[in-house]
């Protein structure tokens, strides 16, 4: 008799209902038993084979029963452990119910029972989630992944590519992990999509959310930068919404991360290297070709090598109004990583020619931080201002000050204005802007 093997099968919709989650873990009293039996079921379903005559939805029944035959479950532990059965078949295993939960905006799995997650800027241990074993995670991984049409195997160790849902997943498996494979998930959060999300939650004032909409719209050249997490992505995306509805965008990034709404939009996305290690696309390859396909703009994703000089090069050639992130702790960092990526080009530039290709390219550096309480602010808006003694010279046109911190740990400061009209201004008014000589005259 012909059989089919429930890896197959879990690709398969099961016709019944599902079975609600059980979000409070800590409801079961032997939590232990319960992984131990997930375990024994998930095991066994994926050795056995269906029968060609057995409908998947009975056959899964029939072990799950099987399985627990003798253990006194009350009728919770009985839905909690369906569902985990549930999400193996139709979902990603324990990440699925993680995946779904809209408050959580980072996954990180670094070993079968050590799984942490990020909420509302907090990272935490979640005890309630655990996977089998590295086999177990592994699977997950290829699940994740297959509708991508990517692999992971020991030729191809690391993938780093976007979710269906604009999520964003990186996993690395041994030998480049020597704990055992590795799954990061940053979660595409559609909360923050208009800068009166980040004025709500105090990321901004509405006096900054108007000199950087100006900003946009007055085609200022403009680097985001920040740390690891810091929402450099989600700001690069609220501060494209600002670009003209009639302009034509070119967006460059490893894995498409912007949504614009805009309806002239060209989203080009690089390409890693076949099992022949040719044919990849870089990001610099990418800023090359943009060029000839006529952009009002260009965003970039994330410069991070020998991009910056063609990023900086479109900037100085009449492509006003470009936008990038760049990983920086500050708006001085960012500007000489940017004079190190420079030289990355292989190109024969004295430093000082550099410094003014960057100063004649490069309006503002908006710099974001996750502060210590998890909190994510615009810690400063920063014009360049020429040079001093060879250097080039930054002038702060907003910033925030941190005085330290409240009892209940959040971050205490004020956001200052410095009082002096930035040199930028006169741009925005060469292209019509001229409505913040309130908040500059203030």
């Amino acid at each position: 008799m012909n059989k089919t093997s429930l890896i197959d099968a879990f690709n398969i919709e099961r016709k019944t209902p599902k079975i609600s989650a059980i979000s409070d873990y800590e409801i079961f009293s032997d939590k232990k038993l319960l992984d131990e039996l997930r375990t024994t079921i998930v095991e066994n379903l994926i050795d056995k084979e269906i029968p060609e005559d057995k409908v998947l939805n009975e056959f899964i029944n029939e072990e799950i029963e099987s399985a627990i035959e003798g253990y006194d479950l009350t009728n919770l532990e009985r839905s909690h452990l369906y569902n985990l059965i549930e999400n193996e078949i139709n979902g990603f295993g324990p990440l699925t119910e993680l995946l779904e939960d809209k408050n959580i905006t980072e996954i990180m799995v670094n070993s079968p029972n050590e799984i942490y997650i990020e909420i509302d800027g907090q990272i935490i241990k979640d005890e309630s989630v655990s996977f089998i074993n590295d086999e177990h995670i592994v699977r997950t991984i290829e699940r994740l992944i297959e509708p991508l049409g990517r692999t992971i195997d020991v030729a191809n160790p690391m993938v780093d590519s976007r979710l269906l849902d604009g999520s964003r997943i990186n996993a690395v498996i041994p030998p480049l992990s020597t704990k055992g494979p590795v799954i990061t998930i940053r979660k595409f959060k559609e909360t923050m999509t208009s800068i009166d999300d980040l004025i709500r939650i105090g990321s901004l004032t509405p006096y900054m959310a108007r000199f950087l909409e100006a900003s946009v719209k007055g085609k200022l050249n403009i680097i985001v930068c920040g740390g690891t997490g810091s929402g450099k992505t989600t700001l690069l995306n609220i501060l494209s919404s600002f670009i003209g509805s009639q302009e034509r965008i070119i967006t460059i990034e490893d894995a498409a991360e912007l949504h614009l709404h805009q309806e002239h939009v060209i989203s080009l996305e690089t390409r890693v290297t076949n099992y022949d290690n040719d044919g990849e696309i870089t990001i610099r390859d990418l800023v090359r070709n943009s060029l000839r396909m006529r952009p009002d703009r260009i965003l970039v994703g994330e410069v991070r090598g020998k991009e910056a000089f063609d990023m900086l090069q479109a900037m100085n050639t009449g492509h006003d109004g470009s936008l990038t992130t760049l990983h920086a702790n500050g708006a001085s960092d960012a500007l000489n990583r940017l004079e190190t990526m420079v030289l990355m080009s292989g190109l024969d530039i004295p430093i000082k020619a550099i410094r003014e290709y960057i100063i004649s390219a490069i309006d503002l550096v908006v710099t974001i931080e996750r502060m210590n309480d998890g909190r994510r602010k615009v810690t400063s808006i920063s014009e360049i201002n020429g040079f001093i003694d060879d250097r080039i010279q930054l002038k702060d046109i907003f910033k925030f000050n941190q005085k330290g911190l409240t009892e209940t740990g959040e971050v205490d400061g004020e956001f200052v204005l410095f009082k002096t009209t930035p040199r930028v201004y006169k741009k925005l008014i060469a292209h019509g802007i001229n409505d913040l000589d309130d908040i500059f005259s203030k």
